[in-house]
Parts: C-alpha cells; structure tokens; sequence
C-alpha cells in the first residue's frame, strides 16, 4: 500500500482500469473486488474514507426485519446470506447482537409477529447464530430496563459492526492489492478523448490539481451521486435520489446484559436500543426528508422523538439532557416512488452507460450490510468492458485482520498471552479494531513503554502512527471517531493531545 504518496502513479500515460468516485462502503468494496480480479484501480474521495453516511449507520449487519412488511423479500434474504458471509470475514469487526422485541399487543397481533420472525429466520437459509424465539420478559435479564408492563417478547439474531473501519479495512485491501488510494482528493470533472475517460482531480487544500485516465469510471460518491453525474461529460442518466436523514442519539447504558432491544412506534416505524462501547447506548434512527446533506446534524424534533419512543419502553425516562452524542447521516435512496421516507427501498440500482466507447456506472442507494454483493453486481455490469478479468473472490476472503478462527475472545486471549504488558481493560479494543493486523504494529514491543504516550481509553501512539502509516489517517476525527471510537471516552484534554501529536508529525 501506498499510502504516503497515493498519487505516484496516476501520472503515468497508462489508464487506470476503474477510476471509483467515493471513499465509502460502496467504493472502497468496489475497489478491493476489482484490485482482487487484476483490474487497476484508482479510489477518490473529496474527504476521508468513510466521513459520510458509512460512519453514521446504526452500525448493524443485519437483514432488516421491518422490511418484510414492505415485501422487500429479495433484499432481506441477499441481506441475511450477506450476514453470513460478513461474520466469517471480519469476525474482529462484526459479532453476533441478539434483539428482543417487547410484545405491543395493540400494534402487532403475536401470530403476526412469529410468522414475520419464522420468514425472517427462513429466507436467511443456513446460518451460524440462533434461530427466534418467544421469551419471557417480566423479571428476567432480557427484560432489565424495561417498564414492568412488557411480560412476553421476542428475541432473535442480527450482527452489529464498526462501520467505519469496515470501510476502511475494505480500502486497506484494495490498496494491498495494488490499488491508488487517494483521501481528501476531490474528483472536478471528467470527458471522454479517444474511447477514455480524462478526469480532472483536486486536492483537498486546492493547491494541486491532478489528471487522470480510466477505461471506466465507478460513480460510488453517495449522496453527492447526482452532482457527481452533472460534471461528467456525456453522462446523462436520470438521478433518481432521495436523500433521507437518519440520527442517533448516544445516552448511558439504560440496560445491563449484552442484548439490544427493537422498538415498535405506532408511526409503523422502529428504533434500535443497542449497547455502545460498554458505558453507553445507541439510540436510532429517524427517516426525515432533508434537501441539505452537506453537513446533517439531529434536529430538536429528532431528539424528542427518539428520547420519547425510548421512554415509553424504558423504566427510566430518557430525556435530550442524557445525551452525551448524537450523529445523522443522509442515505442516499434510489427513488422508488414511495410515499413515506421509511419505506423507500434500500435496495441498490445500477445504471452501466457508455459514453463514446468509455464505461460509465452509477451507484444508486443500497445498504452497509450489502455492501459486498453490491461490489460483485458492479463488476458483472463491468466485465464485457474487460473480458480478462477475474472472478468473483471476495465471498471466501478474510478481511485485513479477520484471518482468524475461534471468535474474537480466544483472539484476543492469545494476544495477551504473546504481549503479557498489554493492558486487560485496553487488549479487547485493539483486537476489535485491528484482529491479526495487531500483530504489524505490535512487533518488536516488549514492555508497555513501547507503545509510546498514552492519550486515554486504551490509544496509544504507536497506534495511532500504524493508522497514519497504514490507514490514511490524518486529523483527529480520524483516528478518534472513525479509526477507533475512542474519542467519545476521552476528556477534552486528552482528544486535543491525539491532535498535537499528529500535528507534530508533521513538522
């Protein structure tokens, strides 16, 4: 990987094969398939990888249970068989979560209920978690938390995920395989010369521009897919975009036990109550409409909303002075022609055109949980422009990191065992983070003192030197809110030291 100077080579009179606009789940998935079947690739990004919406999910693989009432059976199933494949891949990165759903008799009749979990178990085939189940809430664990007036629920099984270094990792790979990886790189414009696409490329501090050739461009930039299309010459498909906000707000655990709760509303719609970074609980999401997805941030109605459908569940009354956190991100959803936000489709659409003997793929919508057969159906839109190319590979393949077996506590047990001066409270945040690539940057460590200062909530600045190095990190928010998570357990003092130590790097 090149991750120092990714634009070493796009200066050469060689086209890439994919130039992919967009740095995140989509892109970065797209880049490491392609890199893997011999294609050479080229990824922007205007900011760093995964800065927009695939750092704001609910951070869930999952297959979307509420999507059976909108007969979104196809897209649940390819969802729930995409589970299967992510757990095996990154299993440091992704664990199973089980969901218990508090019976609401007024809401949902109980056969209604069994039936839609009996489909959602189904339609998932062979699988390694539990299938569903009726439970009994009153007095119980599944039950602590809850108001006393729950006496029956159900539970089943999804998988939760970091999200952002999912993406990440998937552009770790793509780099390991010798893809350009190039963050805070602002794709301008691009037109076709002679069957090839010349793109104009800026960078961030817009002190550089670049030029580049691509056989074919993959447009993966999200919400800004439309703006994006606008400055591509020739490129004239319809942009069917809704642009959807969806926040989260984070509180103080409200409930022992490593469970996670679905909410039903009367709106027909739910929220997730799900267990955060051992102190705290995620609380999301809302669907709201929003024109402006520059910068998204929760609304003072978001809050109450997601404040008052928790309370009406929850013991304790939840209310917006309990937030320590909140964050939204637009979904940039295919329009369907849907009335209501929530049930626009979040299924992928992919529109393949060619313009004057160049390639040219638009991504529009699609979901974190998909984001790996998502890759595989664009390469198939791809493959008659590139007959040499390689099969599909990447439904086999580990992760970075994920080359293990046995789970992620017989890892990490292992890693304490082959560096004893780790702390106990620190060792399961590295091994989540990094898996086996904990290895790379912990060698040569023999004592605590090795992995240098100690910023707060087990960051070290060894680590933060690898994410440097290694994964394109180069601010704070970087490295504390999308590398790691550990920005939100360390005090102001602390964050703003990660900040002056990578600004020292520099001089």
């Amino acid at each position: 990987m090149n991750a120092a100077n990714p634009l070493a080579k796009p200066e050469s009179h060689t086209p890439f094969d994919l130039l992919v606009i967009g740095g995140g789940i989509n892109g970065c998935g797209i880049a490491r398939d392609a890199a893997g079947r011999g294609l050479s690739v080229m990824l922007v990004e205007q900011g760093d990888l995964a800065s927009a919406t695939s750092q704001w999910s609910t951070k869930l693989v999952h297959g979307g249970l509420r999507y059976l009432e909108y007969y979104e059976f196809r897209l649940v199933s390819d969802a729930l068989r995409e589970r299967e494949v992510l757990l095996a891949a990154a299993p440091h990165l992704i664990e199973p979560l089980r969901f218990v759903l508090p019976h609401e008799p007024h809401l949902r009749p109980r056969w209604m209920i069994r039936t839609g979990l009996f489909l959602y178990d189904f339609l998932g085939g062979a699988t390694s978690l539990p299938k569903s189940r009726g439970e009994r809430l009153a007095g119980m664990p599944l039950g602590a938390g809850l108001k006393t007036g729950y006496s029956h629920g159900f539970s089943y099984y999804d998988a939760r995920v970091d999200d952002a270094r999912l993406t990440i990792l998937n552009a770790r790979a793509a780099a390991d395989l010798g893809a350009v990886i190039a963050p805070r790189m602002r794709f301008m414009s691009a037109r076709v010369e002679a069957g090839v696409w010349i793109a104009d490329l800026e960078d961030q501090a817009h002190t550089h521009r670049h030029t580049v050739r691509a056989c074919a461009i993959v447009n993966a930039a999200g919400p800004w897919v439309s703006r994006v299309l606008g400055n591509i010459q020739g490129g004239s498909e319809e942009a069917r975009v809704r642009h959807v906000k969806g926040s989260h707000i984070v509180v103080p655990r409200i409930h022992p036990g490593e469970h996670a709760y679905i909410l039903q509303n009367p709106d027909k719609r739910i929220i997730f109550i799900i267990p955060y970074l051992e102190r705290f609980s995620l609380i999301g999401t809302t669907d709201v409409p929003v024109e402006d997805f520059e910068a998204p941030s929760i609304s003072t109605d978001e809050t109450a909303y997601l404040c008052a459908m928790a309370s009406s569940y929850c013991e304790r009354a939840i209310t917006p002075t309990d937030m320590v956190w909140s964050y939204s991100g637009v979904r940039p959803l295919y329009d369907d022609g849907a009335g209501a936000a929530a049930a626009v489709t979040r299924d992928y659409v992919l529109k393949h055109s060619v313009v004057d003997g160049a390639a040219l793929l638009n991504i529009f919508g699609g979901k974190l949980t998909t984001y790996r057969k998502l890759a595989e159906h664009a390469l198939e839109k791809l493959e008659s422009h590139f007959p040499a190319m390689g099969a599909g590979w990447t439904h086999a393949a580990p992760l970075p990191g994920g080359d293990f077996s046995g789970g992620l506590a017989a890892f990490a047990a292992d890693l304490k065992k082959a560096y004893p001066f780790l702390p106990q409270d620190h060792l399961m945040g590295i091994a989540r983070r990094h898996g086996t690539l904990s290895l790379d940057w912990l060698d040569g460590c023999g004592t605590l003192a090795d992995l240098g200062m100690h910023f707060g909530a087990g960051l070290y600045s060894r680590e933060v030197d690898h994410m440097v190095g290694n994964e394109w990190a180069d601010s704070a928010d970087d490295v504390l809110f999308r590398r790691s998570k550990t920005g939100l357990m360390m005090s102001a003092a602390e964050r703003a030291r990660v900040a002056d130590h990578l600004a020292n790097r520099t001089r």
